[in-house]
Parts: structure tokens; sequence; C-alpha cells
């Protein structure tokens, strides 16, 4: 069992248009409906492949009620946590060439509310799942330790924690330490780190210094260039053949669960990821890929490469 909680979950509407031209009328060539947040990705990503897991969401009005209605249609087991304020509802518009324009609304939390889905959160651990995940922004109202709160929490009953954020929660849970796997993508560990990056080597040694808390591993996609697996010793790259994509909602998280799903070697896990991720940037809107979408073929590995690699030419 990985159980995975989404402190700000939302309801994601994605449109899918030729050209995104601002003050015209659009016409859509599809659309879908989805849960969403990052944590609630995770778990659909795993379930659709077939590993048991749970979904900790605080649920809200007609949207709440709309985000368990979608949970429930597609199988995934979820814990909601009734709260006041409506769920999110966001918007995600992508045009023919696979660009994604993202309209979030902000979620609310009361403090009342954040310490009865961190009591949800203490009880799943109570029953020891194999992996916890916390993921996704914080709601206005959420302490910004949240999930340094949540992974002390996971510590003391020694379940793993991979924590999947930006901003100052990732930088709260990063000082906080004790983290198995931080999950960042390349501008996530920019923004922490203060600085761009150019080369391979930069991402490396920003994700080295967020490890040096106490944390034990980073996994950082880096979108179309594939994906760094940092730990204290060892650094892998994946990656394969550049491709149009359909969406790139989503394709993080579901890079996330494929490295938790799989066995095997770092090494292993790494191309697990690659390979999920790119098969859900392939899906339209937020959807996850199955088994049957699942391609390792085009996805390669390279251990320790070379620091000098331009990041762009990869």
């Amino acid at each position: 069992m990985i159980c995975t909680v989404t402190p700000n979950p939302s309801v994601d509407r994605t449109l899918e248009v030729a050209a995104l031209t601002p003050g015209e009328v659009l016409r859509a060539r599809g659309w879908s409906t989805d849960p969403g947040g990052k944590g609630v990705n995770v778990s659909r990503a795993l379930h659709a492949n077939g590993v048991p897991t749970t979904a900790v969401v605080p649920v809200g009005g007609a949207e709440g009620e709309r985000l368990a209605e979608l949970l429930a249609e597609r199988g995934v087991p979820a814990l909601p946590v009734r709260v006041s304020a409506p769920t999110r509802n966001n918007i995600a518009v992508v045009d023919a060439a696979g660009t994604t324009t993202k309209i979030n609304t902000p979620g609310r939390i009361t403090a009342e509310e954040t310490e009865a889905l961190l009591g949800a959160v203490a009880g799943r651990l109570d029953a020891r799942p194999r992996l916890l995940v916390a993921a996704g922004s914080l709601p206005d109202g959420a302490p910004v330790d949240l999930y340094a709160r949540v992974v002390r929490a996971a510590v003391r009953r020694g379940v793993p924690v991979a924590v999947d954020t930006s901003g100052a929660p990732l930088a709260a849970a990063v000082r906080a330490g004790s983290v198995d796997l931080l999950k960042p993508n390349e501008e996530e560990l920019a923004e922490l780190d203060g600085q761009e990056f150019t080369t391979l080597g930069e991402v490396v040694a920003a994700a080295r210094r967020a490890l040096a808390h106490g944390n034990r591993a980073a996994l950082v996609t880096l979108g179309p260039h594939g994906a760094l697996l940092v730990g204290a010793e060892r650094v892998h790259w994946a990656g394969g053949p550049a491709f149009a994509p359909r969406s790139t909602v989503g394709a993080g998280d579901c890079a996330l669960a494929g490295y938790l799903a799989a066995r095997g070697t770092p090494a292993d896990r790494l191309a697990a990821a690659a390979t999920w991720g790119r098969a859900a940037a392939a899906l339209p809107g937020s959807a996850v890929p199955g088994p049957g979408d699942l391609d390792p073929g085009p996805v390669r590995v390279v251990a320790d490469p070379d620091p000098d690699l331009v990041i762009k030419e990869l």
C-alpha cells in the first residue's frame, strides 16, 4: 500500500484547442474532467497499474463532491476529509503543439481542518503503508511546515516519505530533513536553490545541497529532457527521444508513481519513472497511463552522466 496525501486537491478540466489566441472565441477540439492534485495523480497512476494505494484528500462543496465521485468512478480508494471551503477547480488549455496553459484557483483550509487532515494521515500511517507521498501546493490557511509535520509523523512510525511540492513548503520540508525522496522538477529546484540551471552538473549540485539537510535522494524531472536521480554517491539520468506531447499536465506525478511502483536497482526505478512520465505526456488532459500505454523501449539510463552536458541538448 502506498498512501498519498494531497492538501490542495482539485477538479481538473482540460480543453484542447488548435491554438491559444487571447481575445478570440476558441472552439475546443477535445475536453476532459479528472480528479487532480499531485498526490491524487500519483494514486490514480498507481491504481491504474495495479499498485494498492489510498488517497487522503480534503473535500468541500459541490466540487469536493465531484472530486470524490471522479475518484470513485476510477476505482481509486480515497479517504475524504470534510472541509468548509469548496475544492479547487483548475483549468488547463492545451494547444496542438502540446503547450499547456494552466489557470489554478486557490484552496482554503482552517487550522481545525488542518488538524483533522493530519489526524487522517496519522490513521493511515498507523496501518503501516509501504510509503507515504505528500504532494502538491498548500491551500491558504495551511501552515508552511505542513509537510515537515507529515514527515515527522511518518518517521515516528518508520514509514518512508516522498515529498513533491514547491516554494516555501518545499524549503521547509528540505530543512526538516528525513525525507526519503524529494521530487522537484527543474524549476522548483532552481527556485529552492536560488539560481537557474544550464548543465546537469548544476542540477546535481543543487540537489545535493538539498540532501545535505539529512534527506536521502532526489528525483528531479527535467520536462522533455528526462529525469535525474541524485543520491549521496551516485547519479543517474534517464530519458528518450524527443516527441510532441499531447498534454504535460500530471506527467511529473506519473513519473513519481512509476519510480515508486518499480522494483530493482535505482537505475531500474528511474527508467520506470521516465517511461511513465513519457506515457502520461502522450495522453490527453491529465489522463494517467495504464499498462498498455507504457513502452520502456525508447528509454535509456546513463550512470554518472557528464556534469557539463547542457540540459536543453539532452
